[in-house]
């Protein structure tokens, strides 16, 4: 039954931790998922939290930690000892886990829980990966799997997956590899429960297997996870022997932490931040763009000012200098927004990139006509200036179509030179479109009242 975090709830098991209470704690906590505790954990403070934590068993306590947000899971170990972590927690962790654990701790205290780990073949394991860079698919994997050799039949393969299963949680996937342990191949529990005993490997196993190696990126494992449909994912190192598996729930958070990071690029904010952060860390990150943004208009009022005596003139002209910006920015994004969509998700091909561009520029064309069409037949009964009517008409047919080449050239520039085109979207597109398309505007209104 799906849990329901009520004020209620929280106020009776603070009372509860208030009178130490620790078997009507546990009780209240017995049948909690630990995503649901994790989510209580961030009600509390500290030491109501460290209270709770300590009642839970091993197990239990493991999954709540991996489940804690990063700052919180690194603020709540830092009131806990060493041996505790690595005794109580990391003991009972997959290896994946205990590595994402670690990597947050002050590299003292790291040691310090490293050298309580009693099993020393674990520890070795979450050493080796803690030497991965954390965003790519060694830095993704566990060291927990299953694997057969290909030379030995299906009752061997029985045997050793009940000796295996102990260390893995879920298994998914058996792969199949040789006596160098080089990747050959992977078994479906389907044909391994459907054979005889003595049907030997090499007759039913699946050759060549979608795989990565340590230094993948973890986007394009997540790509490929997402194209292939795939719940586990094999990683080799560079000859091609098996180091370990990357599992669907480690690729959501990739997927679900890189959509936050651009979003909040898209948003102006240069910095991975949570709503937690204090006030100096919030600030820090928003300042950058705003700064652009900041000398984005002073460039937008100097471009105005140049036209100072044709908008005296024309004192009417002033009034659509809003719409233009308005329009620039809206269409420069929209066309950004679409390319960035397309390069997360691995749709936009070398060779379709000519066509994404002729096709963003029909569809310009089509939006900069019927919205040129809608401002005319709006000027043409509200205003008496035929000059101005077809300079705000044309003007917005021209941004309208500039604004969409520029919105789609600039994230695929960016991702050619290796930069997050996310960085496209939001205020730098807006803030160019503003400028450029005030210019268009003004240049357009001064050439067409010269010629009427």
């Amino acid at each position: 039954m799906q849990f329901e975090l009520t004020r209620e709830y929280i106020e009776q098991l603070r009372n509860v931790i208030e009178k130490k209470e620790e078997e009507k704690a546990i009780a209240m906590m017995r049948e909690l998922h630990a995503a649901d505790i994790a989510e209580i954990y961030d009600e509390l403070n500290i030491d109501e939290a460290k209270f709770l934590y300590l009642l839970l068993d091993g197990e239990k306590a493991a999954d709540v930690l991996a489940e804690l947000e990063d700052d919180d899971r690194e603020r709540f170990l830092q009131v806990l000892p060493s041996e505790v972590i690595a005794k109580e927690f990391i003991h009972y962790m997959d290896t994946d886990d205990a590595a994402d654990v670690l990597a947050d701790l002050p590299e003292d205290k790291k040691d310090e829980v490293l050298s309580h780990i009693e099993d020393i073949e674990h520890a070795g394991d979450i050493v080796d990966l803690l030497e991965y860079n954390e965003n790519t698919a060694g830095g993704l994997m566990a060291k927990e799997y299953i694997a057969v050799n290909i030379d030995w039949n299906v009752a061997t393969c029985y045997e050793e997956i009940k000796r295996q299963a102990e260390d893995v949680d879920e298994v998914f996937q058996v792969y199949v590899i040789n006596n160098d342990e080089l990747l050959k191949g992977e078994l479906t529990l389907k044909d391994l429960i459907i054979s005889k005993q003595e049907t030997k490997v090499t007759d039913i196993y699946i050759e060549n297997p979608v795989s990565v190696k340590t230094k993948t990126e973890s986007e394009e494992v997540a790509n490929l996870m997402d194209k292939y449909d795939l719940v586990s994912l094999p990683v080799t190192d560079d000859i091609g022997r098996l180091m370990g598996q990357i599992m669907i729930d480690d690729v959501v958070d990739v997927l679900r932490d890189e959509a936050e990071k651009d979003y909040q690029m898209a948003s102006g904010i240069s910095e991975d931040i949570e709503p937690t952060d204090g006030v100096w860390r919030l600030t820090r990150a928003r300042m950058p763009w705003l700064m652009i943004g900041l000398v984005g208009g002073v460039l937008g009022a100097r471009v105005i000012g140049l036209f100072e005596g044709d908008l005296a003139k024309n004192a009417a002209t002033a009034l659509f200098l809003p719409l233009i910006a308005a329009m620039a920015g809206n269409v420069g994004v929209q066309s950004s927004a679409i390319v960035v969509q397309g390069l997360a998700a691995n749709t936009i091909g070398i060779e379709s990139v000519f066509k994404k561009i002729m096709k963003e520029i029909s569809v310009a064309l089509l939006n900069g006509l019927a919205c040129a069409l809608v401002i005319l037949i709006y000027n043409l009964i509200f205003s008496d200036s035929l000059a101005l009517t077809i300079s705000v008409s044309i003007s917005l047919f021209i941004v309208i179509i500039f604004a969409s080449i520029f919105g789609t050239f600039v994230p695929l520039a960016l991702n050619k030179f290796k930069i997050d085109p996310a960085l496209a979207t939001g205020p730098f597109i807006t803030t160019v479109n503003d400028i450029v398309g005030l210019a268009i505007y003004l240049i357009t209104s001064r050439i067409i009242f010269s010629l009427l």
